[in-house]
C-alpha cells in the first residue's frame, strides 16, 4: 500500500466519523494530504542527507538520486541476470554499497559492452561499470584496433584487478598453454574486450600462415555456447568470468582453464573526463567501502579475493 492510498483512507474514515465537522475535516484531510505527499519528498531527501558522502555529488544527481550505469549484463561473475531475472554480480553489489555511502541508487541498464563508452559520451549513462580494463587508450579516447582518437576519452575509478585466461572443451586442451600456441586455431571472444585485442595481436605474430581464426560475439556467454557446441578450439574472458564458466557451466564438466592469466590490470568505474566531481565522489566512496570492509565482504562473497584492491585510484591503467 502506498503512502497515498493509506492517506485518502485515513481522510475518508475520518470524514464519515465527523460528519458534522464539515470544515474541520476538510481542513484537517487538506493537511494529511499535503504531509502524506511531502513524506515520498521527504523519504528521498533523507536518504542523501543521511548518507555520509551525499555532499560530494554534482547537484543534479543528488536531485535526481540515481545514477545510471552502463553495463554488459552477461558476463558472470562481474554482472549478469539470475534465475529470477534480476540483475546480480561483483558489480551490482558494489554499486549497492557505493550508492549508500552517496545516498543514491545505481542503477543498471543493459547494452553490449563495445557500446558503453560511446553510451557514456552521449550522456545516456552517467558511469559504465561493466569488469572494464583500465587502459591508457581509453582514458585519451583512442581506439585499440586503429590507433585513431575516437572522442574525449573518459576517467576510470580503479576498483578490481585481473588478468585474462584461456579455457577449453574440458579434456580437449589440443596442448593449448600459452597464446602463441593459438595459431592455426580458432578461438572465439567478445567483442571489444581485451582477449579480442590479445587474439589479434597474437595473431599478427603467427608463422606460416597460420593466424588464428577468431570469432566474436556480442557477449561471453554466447562464445561459451559456440565452444560449448565444438565450434572452436578454445575460448578467452577476464580470469573471473572464465573461472567462474569453468566451475560452474555443465556442473564444471564443460571447460578447463589452460595456461596462466596474463595482462593483468585493472577494473575501472568510467566516467566522463567533463565530471571530475562524479569521479571524485565515487572514489572517495569506493575508499569508504574499503575502510569499513564492505568491498571485502563483497569480492569474498564472489569468491574472487585475488583480485581485490587495498585503495581506490584513478586512471592507474597502463
Amino acid at each position: 500500500m502506498t503512502a497515498s492510498s493509506l492517506c485518502r483512507k485515513t481522510a475518508e474514515k475520518s470524514a464519515k466519523s465527523r460528519i458534522a465537522a464539515v470544515g474541520a475535516i476538510a481542513v484537517a484531510g487538506t493537511l494529511l494530504l499535503s504531509g502524506c505527499g511531502d513524506q515520498t519528498n521527504d523519504k528521498k531527501s533523507d536518504s542523501v542527507s543521511n548518507a555520509p558522502l551525499a555532499d560530494k555529488l554534482p547537484q543534479d544527481i543528488r536531485d535526481k538520486g540515481v545514477i545510471k550505469v552502463g553495463s554488459d549484463i552477461a558476463y558472470p561473475p562481474v554482472e549478469f541476470k539470475d534465475k529470477s531475472g534480476k540483475t546480480v554480480g561483483i558489480d551490482p553489489d558494489l554499486g549497492e554499497a557505493l550508492g549508500k555511502q552517496l545516498g543514491v541508487e545505481f542503477q543498471f541498464e543493459n547494452g553490449t559492452f563495445d557500446t558503453l563508452l560511446g553510451g557514456l559520451r552521449s550522456k545516456r549513462y552517467q558511469v559504465a561499470m561493466s569488469a572494464m580494463t583500465d587502459t591508457k587508450n581509453r582514458q585519451e579516447g583512442i581506439d585499440e584496433e586503429t590507433g585513431k582518437k575516437v572522442g574525449d576519452g573518459v576517467d576510470f575509478v580503479d576498483y578490481f584487478t585481473a588478468g585474462v585466461s584461456i579455457y577449453t572443451k574440458k579434456g580437449e586442451d589440443q596442448g593449448i598453454k600459452t597464446w602463441s600456441d593459438l595459431c592455426g586455431k580458432k578461438i572465439v571472444v567478445q567483442r571489444g574486450t581485451v582477449s579480442h585485442d590479445l587474439a589479434k595481436a597474437e595473431s599478427k605474430k603467427c608463422k606460416g600462415g597460420k593466424k588464428i581464426a577468431i570469432e566474436q560475439f556480442d557477449n561471453d556467454q554466447q562464445a561459451q555456447t559456440r565452444l560449448r557446441s565444438g565450434g572452436a578450439d578454445a575460448g578467452s574472458s577476464d580470469f573471473p568470468v572464465a573461472a567462474y564458466a569453468v566451475k560452474t557451466s555443465g556442473g564444471g564438466k564443460d571447460f578447463e582453464l589452460v595456461g596462466e592469466q596474463v595482462e593483468a590490470a585493472p577494473y575501472g568505474i568510467a566516467i566522463s573526463k567533463k565530471n571530475p566531481e562524479l569521479r571524485d565522489a565515487i572514489k572517495a566512496a569506493l575508499d569508504a567501502i574499503i575502510k569499513n570492509g564492505e568491498y571485502d565482504k563483497i569480492i569474498s562473497k564472489w569468491g574472487v579475493e585475488d583480485g581485490a584492491v587495498k585503495e581506490a585510484k584513478v586512471n592507474g591503467g597502463k
